[in-house]
């Protein structure tokens, strides 16, 4: 119990009296004038506005959450596409490394055809032109001995004749 009178003087020159009065006043005015339902109403506004950030950050957290999911999902495709094309890439590389040596294998064969054809050629023409140069060496030979061992115009006539004949049986 809180004393009201201190040694002797009476209660209204108590200073803790009239807090006491003027608290109860307070409260009075407080409630006559509906600051508890203005507090309360304050109150379940903020709280309001709370509940809706929280429904707003929720929100965006799952938005964000399949963002993430999306572009984790993407990253894995474009890995998987990357390892693909790579793959892709090194197969056809073998394939034309392959083809190249393949190429190149029967482009050699060709010209070592086409070269021991040349040299076929060669080696046939020497040949002809070593028969044609015998041929004619030996056709002056032939004349020279039948024009020593015949003589006059029935030994021209047959050397001339024999000439022809040999060329033709010849060619």
């Amino acid at each position: 119990m809180v004393m009201l009178a201190v040694a002797g003087e009476p209660f209204w020159m108590n200073p803790t009296f009239w807090v006491g009065v003027s608290f109860a006043i307070l409260l009075f005015f407080a409630v006559r004038a509906k600051v508890p339902a203005m507090i309360t109403k304050a109150l379940d506004d903020r709280a309001a506005s709370i509940k809706s950030e929280i429904e707003e950050a929720r929100r965006l957290r799952e938005e964000a959450e399949k963002l993430l999911a999306d572009y984790k999902r993407k990253h894995a495709e474009a890995e998987s596409e990357a390892k693909a094309i790579i793959d892709n890439a090194k197969r056809e590389a073998e394939t034309m490394a392959a083809e190249t040596r393949r190429s190149l294998k029967e482009g050699l064969e060709r010209r070592t055809k086409v070269a021991e054809e040349k040299i076929a050629r060669a080696e046939a023409q020497a040949v002809s032109e070593v028969r044609g140069a015998a041929v004619d060496v030996a056709m002056a030979a032939s004349e020279r001995l039948l024009a020593e061992k015949t003589g006059g115009a029935d030994g021209v006539a047959l050397i001339d004749q024999s000439i022809r004949d040999l060329k033709t049986r010849l060619n």
